[in-house]
This record gives structure tokens, sequence and C-alpha cells, in this order.
């Protein structure tokens, strides 16, 4: 396993870590469906044993991921395999549950979620405390109050990195300069890579400022994959937030297929080999310092794993990019070989 440095801080993380979404389950905030289908416990303290038996060291959870139950499960399965917690890179994040505050980036309430999520992980400092989104309220009313609370909680020792999740690349511009965070997070993939693009407006934030990006969702909710079918499409439950997603759709996943296709041919059909090419495919832009693709069993993470054997030429990257990526989205490549 290779490990990478987070921006100008000595903490490395491996290329390829574990988001543990999944982890929550069945979910909602708010009256909406934010999480997934429910895990087996068992299965997951088996993947996570093989995964860290590989040289995984990082696991990026958050509060609203089950409200709670993700964090609690991952140290219970960590206590049950007799490993360490402070070995190990955890991240949490706070945003996404606001609880009775009037929002989520009151700096009370994320006092209380960081302490909160202490508890739940079993631990006395998070490694990487993310800002989940990049919405601080009216005129971004939030924005400075919840910047001073990560500092003060950095000098208390509960927090060691600073991390800002955003969906836009708007929300990054204007929280960067602020929270001065150490690592960006937000989706990675090879259908959309906009915010790791070096010449993008993300990707010069980055750069700019030393930075280090952790990418979910690199297999795209495992539609990287080509293991959904579109005449047979699964049944997602209420509280799974992939019910309704145009994501999965008929049309979408049709429209794929023979993108899919072309793939297979150049790198191969099994799940491993669609699955190391996704990874890498993110891992190759300079900025990245991981993967953090989410799991439910050993099966998917050994699959994942094949990405340590996974080399990707510049030719490669053109290819993928060539086929998959929108013509908007398509800059030049700098690839790290």
């Amino acid at each position: 396993m290779n490990y990478r440095k987070l921006g100008k801080s000595e903490v490395e993380v491996s290329e390829m870590s574990l988001g543990c979404w999944t982890m929550g389950g069945l979910n909602w905030v708010d009256g909406k469906s934010n999480g997934w289908a429910n895990v087996d416990e068992a299965e997951v303290t088996q993947a996570v044993k093989v995964a860290v038996d590989n040289g995984v060291n990082h696991f990026d959870n958050a509060d609203v991921y089950g409200n709670g139950q993700a964090e609690r499960m991952l140290a219970r399965v960590l206590n049950k395999l007799g490993l360490k917690s402070e070995d190990f890179i955890v991240a949490t994040k706070v945003g996404h549950f606001a609880g009775t505050a009037s929002h989520a980036y009151e700096p009370l309430h994320i006092r209380h979620q960081c302490e909160q999520s202490l508890k739940n992980l079993r631990r006395e400092y998070i490694d990487i405390y993310y800002l989940h989104h990049g919405n601080f309220g009216k005129n971004n009313e939030y924005l400075e109050a919840a910047a001073e609370t990560l500092d003060q909680l950095v000098a208390e020792g509960k927090i060691r990195l600073k991390g800002q999740s955003a969906y836009t690349a708007a929300h990054f511009k204007t929280a960067v300069p602020v929270v001065k965070p150490t690592v960006l997070q937000s989706w990675a993939h090879a259908l959309d890579a906009q915010f790791i693009e070096p010449n993008g407006p993300v990707g010069k934030l980055l750069a700019d400022n030393e930075l280090s990006f952790v990418a979910f969702s690199p297999l795209n909710k495992g539609i990287l994959l080509d293991k959904f079918d579109p005449e047979n499409l699964p049944q997602f439950e209420d509280g799974d937030h992939r019910k309704g997603s145009p994501k999965f759709s008929p049309e979408n996943l049709h429209a794929l297929k023979p993108k899919m296709a072309k793939l297979k041919e150049r790198f191969g059909e099994r799940i491993p080999d669609l699955a190391s090419v996704a990874l890498r495919f993110v891992l190759n832009f300079p900025q990245v310092a991981c993967v953090i693709p989410g799991f439910r069993n050993e099966r998917q993470v050994s699959s994942n794993l094949a990405v340590m054997d996974r080399n990707l030429s510049a030719a490669d990257m053109t290819f993928i990019k060539s086929l998959l990526l929108a013509p908007e989205k398509c800059q030049t490549l700098h690839v790290i070989t």
C-alpha cells in the first residue's frame, strides 16, 4: 500500500482508504432519505480486517451517517479486531445534522457534535474534522464563527487537522480562505473530475494553498462497476438516498452501457478490473491524497484493493477521459506516473 501526506502536515493516509457512510444504514434527516441499505456488522468487521491487513489506515465518517451509528459501529469493529483506534487516521464531519440548532454551523452545535463524535468513536481526538458542506447560511453568516470554533478545537487538542467538504467550486473558494483547511473533500470519478482537474478552479485552489483532496464516490456509487441492469433495476428502500435518484434511471444506465463495454475491452471485464481502473484514474491526479470508496463486505474491499496493482499510462488516462468525461469537462490531464 502506498501512503500520501495530507497537505503540509506530517499525516499520511493510505491511497485507498475506506468511507463509512454505508455503515450508517437506512436513515432520514429532516424527512429526507440520506442513508444506504443496512449492513451486516459481522461482514463489515471482516471487511475492515482485510483492509487493515493490506495497509489501509484511514477511515472517513460523519455524524450524520446513521445519525451516529456509523461512528459507533467503526469503534466497535476496531475493538472487536483488537485494534487501537489511535493507530489509524479517523476523520468525521459536522454540518448535515442540525439537531435543535438553527444552523448546523452554530459554534455551540459544532462543539456539541465534536464531543458526541469523540464519544461515539471512543477517542480523545479526531484526526481530520470536516465542515461537511459549504452552506454557511444567508450571506455566509456562520462562516467566520465556524472557522474560529475549529481553530479552538485544534488548540484544545480535540482535532488535529481541519477539513472542508463542499459540492460546488464557489463554496470551496468562499470557505478555504477563512477556514484554512489542510484537506478538501468532494466527489471525484471518471464521469466527473471537476474538483481535481489541475486547471480547474478547485484544482488551482488546491495547488495555490498546498492542500490535499480526499475523493469520495470514486466508483460513482457502483455505476462505474457496470453492475446495474437498466432492465432490472434494484429496488432501493425508503431511507436509502439512491431511491429515485436519476443516477440510477434506466436512461442513464442505458447511455453508459456502450461506454462501459469499451472500457472492459481495454482493461478487463471483472469487477476488480473495473474498480482498480476507476480508483487509479482518480489517484493519478496530482493533488489527490486518497480515494474513500464505501463498502459493505470483504468482497467489495478486496475488489477495491486491486488498485494497488493497477497502473494507468498517460494514454490510458486520455482514453478514459475521452470515453467517459463530458466534452465541456475535458481539459489537459496532469498524470502521476
